[in-house]
């Protein structure tokens, strides 16, 4: 299974950021390369986040879906607040490569990211569509609906059953005035950013560091 790394980087461009992918082994040398030299006619990159995944070609795919509206067509630069790009790969399982978790653990990125994104920004840099987030163990799949300007999940849906310590207050609140003892959603709900709809759907707070990142459905 291919395992590389996808990273982000911010550049002197306000609002401008680079989300690209390399090979574990050139990651330093490419790092170097871009902050000395720029890309693409925009100079000041400098690297903020990367991880080390499974399928690292799979998921970039899926993140430049995500972000396809925010994209400068023809390169790897987005128009997004880069603490949404540095939530998603956080929230990825892999090894964490840069910060060394020596300096910045990939919980406390993460739990950065998340709280700085949902205080400058909120849903309406994702491109409208039908997104999913998924749980393996155990087994759990929930899609959620992108539109004029809020995440809906709908009624009808199924989310996880339990009660959870570490929901935290608004997550449980949310939860216990629409979910069913067996995890149906009764009506539709709307959220301003992804980490609170994974932490109303997994009943977990919404920093919590292993938080699916959402996938677009694909027709």
């Amino acid at each position: 299974m291919p395992t590389g790394v996808l990273y982000v980087m911010s550049t002197v461009v306000p609002g401008l950021v680079k989300i690209g992918k390399t090979t574990t082994g050139r990651f330093d040398d490419r790092m170097r390369i871009l902050e000395r030299n720029g890309y693409n006619n925009v100079t000041g990159l400098h690297r903020e986040f990367a991880i080390e995944v499974e399928r690292y070609d799979e998921k970039e795919r899926m993140l430049d879906d995500i972000f396809s509206k925010a994209r400068v067509p023809g390169s790897e630069l987005f128009a997004l607040d880069i603490n949404l790009a540095i939530e998603l790969l956080a929230s990825f399982e892999g090894r964490q490569i840069y910060p060394k978790t020596s300096t910045e653990s990939k919980s406390k990125v993460f739990d950065d990211a998340a709280k700085n994104h949902q205080e400058n920004t909120d849903i309406q840099c994702i491109p409208e569509g039908t997104y999913y987030l998924d749980r393996k163990r155990p087994p759990l799949h929930v899609e959620m609906v992108v539109e004029d300007g809020a995440l809906t999940i709908r009624a009808g849906q199924r989310v996880a059953e339990h009660d959870s310590d570490r929901a935290d207050d608004r997550a449980r609140e949310l939860r216990r005035a629409t979910v069913a003892a067996d995890g149906t959603v009764r009506a539709n709900v709307h959220f301003s950013a992804p980490s609170q709809a994974a932490a109303f759907i997994f009943h977990l707070s919404s920093s919590a560091p292993n938080l699916m990142a959402l996938q677009k459905v694909v027709a």
